[in-house]
């Protein structure tokens, strides 16, 4: 059995910076209200002619540059707010980074999208052992109200990607005495969830992006805590054994919540969300970019992605980081 893990990390930002004193306004707040129930300060915004499909490419760009798009299987991406309902975001991404050889599909899972896809991935590079691309882009700016304070003051636009693939070390499973006293390297599982009977707590109506944001929240805090328990548990570990926390960046202050309601704290936590809001599906896989470059994610860590948002969905996953043999 071959272990399969993340290879490679990308991500990018529009370059245009908003603030809160140029959303505060027109939300009927003031700079210091975003801050104090957000802990968002400033997020980026697509420029006119920057397409969600633009953001994709660029983040995927940046987590090939030692990889070659030829070697691909597969392209996933992941995203709601494609620009036209097809073709798919993903033949785009194919064809601007030369990957002539993969297949290509796009998920719509919303803010838990990246961990799906990661999810596909890694069934389909355990199967092939050919790397797969997964990136998450969105572009949430053009479908807001910005006269809608509990959505305008908390979303931006990026995109992440990472490269799923065989990585060194025992797989989960593996036979007895493959490595002697090694732990399993990559993806040890995961865990995905929707609830059907909540779908209009996050909803695109008219034309503008609504949110019951008292009820998400209850949503997440209830039902995110025992999903991470119960992956964890499933494969030997304690919420507490986990070395690296990723989760969807929402809120600021919601994402602290949810740590000290799931017993992460523990836990090593990057945030983005204080400089780039909630981008949506890319949240999590533009978080793990800048932990990865930053060298906060090392060889060995028990590390925890969570997305959670729209549908409502949930999508979590648990890996043992391994390095490639350059960066050890």
């Amino acid at each position: 059995m071959r272990a399969v893990g993340i290879v490679a990390t990308g991500s990018y930002l529009p370059k245009e910076e908003v603030g809160n004193e140029e959303l505060a306004a027109a939300a009927g707040v003031t700079p210091e209200w975003i801050l104090a129930r957000t802990r968002i300060s400033s997020r980026r915004f697509a420029a006119a002619g920057e397409s969600t499909a633009d953001l994709a490419v660029r983040a995927a760009e940046r987590a090939l540059d030692r990889i070659d798009p030829a070697e691909l299987g597969h392209v996933i991406v992941s995203t709601s707010t494609a620009d036209t309902p097809q073709p798919p975001v993903s033949v785009t991404v194919q064809h601007a980074v030369g990957a002539t050889g993969a297949a290509c599909f796009d998920v719509n899972a919303v803010c838990s999208g990246f961990v799906y896809g990661l999810a596909v991935a890694k069934d389909l590079v355990a199967e092939s052992g050919r790397p797969v691309l997964v990136v998450a882009a969105d572009v949430y700016s053009r479908i807001l109200d910005f006269s809608d304070r509990r959505t305008a003051v908390l979303f931006g636009d990026g995109a992440g990607a990472a490269v799923v693939g065989p990585v060194p070390g025992p797989a989960l499973g593996s036979a007895p005495g493959s490595a002697p006293g090694s732990a399993p390297s990559g993806f040890l599982g995961f865990e995905l969830a929707s609830d059907g009977s909540r779908q209009g707590l996050i909803r695109v109506e008219d034309g503008f992006f609504r949110m019951e944001g008292r009820q998400v929240k209850e949503f997440v805090l209830e039902r995110v805590p025992p999903a991470l328990a119960a992956l964890a548990a499933r494969h030997g570990h304690s919420l507490s054994d986990v070395d690296v926390f990723i989760p969807h960046q929402a809120n600021g202050v919601l994402v602290t919540e949810l740590a000290e309601r799931a017993g992460l704290g523990g836990a090593l936590m990057p945030r983005t969300v204080d400089r780039y809001g909630n981008v949506g599906s890319a949240s999590v896989a533009v978080t793990l970019d800048e932990a990865n470059r930053a060298g906060m994610v090392r060889h060995g860590d028990l590390v925890l992605l969570a997305g959670f948002g729209g549908g409502m969905a949930i999508g979590a996953g648990l890996l043992r980081w391994a390095a490639q043999e350059e960066e050890r």
